[in-house]
Protein backbone atom coordinates (compact mmCIF):
# COMPACT_ATOMS: atom_id res chain seq x y z
CA UNK A 1 0.00 0.00 0.00
CA UNK A 2 1.27 3.70 -0.83
CA UNK A 3 1.85 5.95 1.60
CA UNK A 4 0.21 9.04 0.38
CA UNK A 5 1.55 11.44 3.20
CA UNK A 6 4.69 10.52 1.90
CA UNK A 7 3.69 10.91 -1.80
CA UNK A 8 2.00 14.54 -0.98
CA UNK A 9 4.96 15.64 0.43
CA UNK A 10 7.22 14.37 -2.48
CA UNK A 11 4.92 16.66 -4.89
CA UNK A 12 4.59 19.75 -2.73
CA UNK A 13 8.43 19.71 -2.20
CA UNK A 14 10.06 18.61 -5.23
CA UNK A 15 7.45 20.27 -7.68
CA UNK A 16 6.17 23.21 -6.17
CA UNK A 17 7.40 24.91 -9.61
CA UNK A 18 3.78 23.36 -11.47
CA UNK A 19 1.68 22.54 -8.40
CA UNK A 20 -0.26 25.23 -6.37
CA UNK A 21 -1.62 22.96 -3.72
CA UNK A 22 -2.35 19.30 -2.92
CA UNK A 23 -4.59 17.34 -0.85
CA UNK A 24 -5.69 13.60 0.43
CA UNK A 25 -9.15 12.92 0.20
CA UNK A 26 -10.17 8.84 1.19
CA UNK A 27 -7.97 7.07 -0.88
CA UNK A 28 -6.56 9.45 -3.61
CA UNK A 29 -3.96 12.43 -3.76
CA UNK A 30 -5.42 14.93 -5.49
CA UNK A 31 -2.68 17.81 -6.96
CA UNK A 32 -3.67 21.04 -7.89
CA UNK A 33 -1.71 21.63 -11.02
CA UNK A 34 -0.94 26.12 -11.80
CA UNK A 35 -2.44 26.02 -15.09
CA UNK A 36 -5.91 24.74 -13.73
CA UNK A 37 -5.87 21.26 -14.52
CA UNK A 38 -5.92 18.48 -11.70
CA UNK A 39 -3.90 15.27 -11.08
CA UNK A 40 -5.31 12.25 -8.96
CA UNK A 41 -3.25 9.90 -7.88
CA UNK A 42 -5.00 6.60 -6.24
CA UNK A 43 -3.87 3.08 -4.99
CA UNK A 44 -6.46 0.52 -4.19
CA UNK A 45 -6.81 -0.48 -0.59
CA UNK A 46 -9.18 -3.80 -1.88
CA UNK A 47 -6.82 -4.87 -4.63
CA UNK A 48 -2.74 -5.16 -4.12
CA UNK A 49 -0.83 -3.46 -6.48
CA UNK A 50 -3.55 -1.92 -8.50
CA UNK A 51 -3.54 2.09 -9.24
CA UNK A 52 -3.78 4.88 -11.55
CA UNK A 53 -1.77 8.36 -12.29
CA UNK A 54 -4.80 10.41 -13.36
CA UNK A 55 -4.09 13.62 -15.17
CA UNK A 56 -7.58 15.58 -16.00
CA UNK A 57 -6.79 18.69 -18.59
CA UNK A 58 -10.47 18.79 -19.64
CA UNK A 59 -11.27 21.99 -19.18
CA UNK A 60 -7.42 23.14 -20.08
CA UNK A 61 -7.63 21.61 -23.48
CA UNK A 62 -9.56 18.59 -23.57
CA UNK A 63 -6.98 15.72 -23.16
CA UNK A 64 -6.60 13.45 -20.30
CA UNK A 65 -3.51 11.19 -19.20
CA UNK A 66 -3.60 8.12 -17.41
CA UNK A 67 -1.31 5.31 -16.29
CA UNK A 68 -3.22 2.45 -14.18
CA UNK A 69 -3.47 -1.16 -14.38
CA UNK A 70 -6.99 -1.77 -14.76
CA UNK A 71 -7.22 -4.90 -16.31
CA UNK A 72 -9.51 -3.81 -18.72
CA UNK A 73 -9.83 -6.49 -21.86
CA UNK A 74 -9.90 -3.71 -24.47
CA UNK A 75 -6.16 -2.56 -23.72
CA UNK A 76 -5.28 -6.90 -23.68
CA UNK A 77 -2.87 -6.39 -26.69
CA UNK A 78 -0.83 -4.00 -24.99
CA UNK A 79 2.84 -5.06 -24.50
CA UNK A 80 2.40 -3.92 -20.70
CA UNK A 81 -1.25 -5.16 -20.41
CA UNK A 82 -3.06 -5.02 -17.81
CA UNK A 83 -0.57 -1.84 -17.81
CA UNK A 84 -1.40 1.04 -19.56
CA UNK A 85 -1.17 4.71 -20.61
CA UNK A 86 -3.87 6.52 -21.83
CA UNK A 87 -2.14 9.32 -23.75
CA UNK A 88 -4.20 12.35 -24.15
CA UNK A 89 -7.70 10.31 -24.78
CA UNK A 90 -9.11 7.50 -23.05
CA UNK A 91 -9.00 5.87 -26.21
CA UNK A 92 -5.70 6.57 -27.34
CA UNK A 93 -3.88 3.79 -25.62
CA UNK A 94 0.09 2.42 -25.46
CA UNK A 95 2.45 0.70 -22.97
CA UNK A 96 2.88 1.76 -19.71
CA UNK A 97 6.63 2.13 -18.11
CA UNK A 98 5.59 3.37 -15.09
CA UNK A 99 7.53 2.71 -11.98
CA UNK A 100 5.68 0.00 -9.72
CA UNK A 101 7.18 1.96 -6.59
CA UNK A 102 4.74 4.68 -5.94
CA UNK A 103 7.46 7.17 -4.93
CA UNK A 104 9.27 6.31 -8.26
CA UNK A 105 6.03 6.64 -10.45
CA UNK A 106 5.18 9.86 -8.81
CA UNK A 107 8.40 11.78 -9.62
CA UNK A 108 8.32 9.98 -13.21
CA UNK A 109 4.69 10.69 -13.46
CA UNK A 110 5.21 14.17 -11.97
CA UNK A 111 8.07 14.50 -14.36
CA UNK A 112 5.64 13.97 -17.53
CA UNK A 113 3.94 16.66 -16.45
CA UNK A 114 6.95 19.48 -16.05
CA UNK A 115 7.57 18.39 -19.47
CA UNK A 116 4.33 18.60 -21.32
CA UNK A 117 4.05 21.85 -19.34
CA UNK A 118 6.90 23.63 -20.01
Amino acid sequence: MADLGKLKRIVDIEYNDITRDSSIYHDKLRVFIRDGSIVDIWFSKKVPGRFSYHWERGQVNGKIYRHDNFPDPQWREVSTFPKHFHNGSQNRVQESKINDDPAIGVREFMDFIRRILK
